[in-house]
């Protein structure tokens, strides 16, 4: 029989992850100014059933574990914050629509960018265009910092149950393991996180945000190649 699927974080270790979660590249689509519009899907990447994969950047087999974080020490102690979204979130209220921001998740993707960036335009939600921009752009967001309301209905994206390897075109650099569908993610303490529709999963190890994406990858130029 099948375990479910979960990602559990293990102590200095790899991320292991259960339930046969499809694996593939998730690359940042991005127009001649190098602003994040879209998303790509690229190569998907087999596995078996169960597989780790590495959290501390130095395997020579990426994505998966080599057992790399034993010889380089890793430390991979967790410092995210256990409080569901709701309480980590400022919400910022538009004429239309609300935006729900928990800073401290941001994977650095910048999808909330382009046209202006989305604070502003969910003050100008009364207008369709930007109403539009806001769910898009809020949507887009792998890590989940930003979420979309209208009316005090959540929008969110149907993704399904997936894992992604973020590839930055616009940077030039290999980003997080992007956790989508709600798959739950355990601490190494055994502490389950929120199970949040997408997050994004630290695999450069330098994120002070353990074990989710800071956005470090982009200042020490990570990148998955081997």
């Amino acid at each position: 029989m099948s375990k479910a699927p979960k990602i559990t974080v293990t102590k200095d270790g790899p991320y292991l992850v259960d339930g046969n979660l499809p694996l593939a590249h998730q690359h940042v689509v991005v127009n001649e100014k190098g602003e994040s519009l879209d998303w790509r899907e690229g190569a998907a990447v087999a596995h078996p059933e169960s597989y780790a994969l590495c959290r501390c950047g130095h395997s020579r087999t990426k994505p998966f574990c080599d057992s790399s974080h034993k010889r380089v020490h890793f430390d991979g102690t967790e410092t995210a914050s256990h409080a569901p979204y709701e309480q980590q979130a400022k919400k910022i209220d538009g004429p239309t629509m609300a935006l729900e921001d928990a800073e401290t998740l941001c994977g650095f993707a910048r999808f909330c960018d382009p046209h202006g960036q989305v604070w502003n335009l969910v003050g100008q939600s009364d207008e369709p265009r930007a109403a539009n921009l806001v769910e898009q752009e809020a949507g887009h967001c792998p890590s989940g910092r930003l979420r979309a309301r209208r009316g005090g209905k959540v929008l969110e994206p149907v993704l399904p149950a997936s894992l992604g390897l973020i590839q930055d075109t616009a940077q030039e650099v290999s980003g997080a393991i992007w956790a989508r569908g709600g798959i739950p993610v355990i601490g190494a303490s055994g502490c389950a996180y929120e199970a949040r529709n997408r997050v994004t999963l630290c695999r450069c190890g330098a994120s002070k945000n353990k074990p989710f994406c800071d956005g470090s990858h982009a200042s020490i130029r990570f990148t998955d190649k081997n």
